[in-house]
């Protein structure tokens, strides 16, 4: 008796030309992509600190105190350092108290000073981050921009000001291109 079925033929399967090409190259599309966010995912740091203290006296310009000069001399010391790490630019209003806050680690860093505009804030980050993408900068801020420059940095709204008579504030806010920024106060 024959029966009438028909005979399937096994064939080895093949894979397509075009499939292996298009996962090829969205292989190498993708590891471009890798590539480039790799490369260009660093960070900007940058550190808001406050004016030192300055002399009671009751001039539109004052000049830092002893105690002031002293702090001038410690944030010298603390971010003065040559090599890996260092930092790349120093801004600072154009008053005499911000300065000389920051005269000691200019000197030390062989920086020159780059004054910015002393009341907006958000233009002083957005500068600060586009001119030294990647880099590490020290901001020399006054009691009310402080606020504004740190916010305008990391994102965060609720930045409450330091006490009149606190001087030894720093934020250190670190700026990735990619994610969000971190934020880290501290006292010195």
């Amino acid at each position: 008796m024959n029966s009438s079925r028909v005979k399937l033929q096994r064939r080895p399967f093949l894979t397509p030309i075009w499939l292996t090409v298009g996962t090829a190259t969205a292989a190498f599309l993708f590891a471009l992509f890798i590539i480039w966010v790799w490369g260009t995912a660093d960070s900007t740091t940058v550190i808001v600190v406050r004016h030192a203290e300055q002399d009671a006296v009751d001039t539109v310009d004052p000049k830092l105190s002893a105690a002031g000069s002293e702090r001038a001399q410690l944030l010298a010391r603390m971010f003065g350092a040559d090599g890996p790490g260092r930092l790349d630019a120093i801004y600072v209003s154009n008053t005499s108290r911000s300065r000389l806050t920051a005269a000691p680690l200019a000197e030390r860093l062989h920086l020159p000073l780059s004054v910015a505009a002393g009341n907006d804030g958000k233009a002083l980050a957005r500068r600060a981050l586009r001119e030294h993408a990647g880099g590490r900068v020290l901001i020399v801020a006054h009691l009310d921009t402080m606020p504004a420059i740190v916010a305008a940095l990391s994102g965060i709204d609720a930045i409450p000001p330091p006490d009149a008579q606190d001087y030894g504030v720093i934020y250190v806010v670190t700026v990735p291109r990619i994610g969000h920024a971190n934020l880290l106060r501290l006292n010195y």
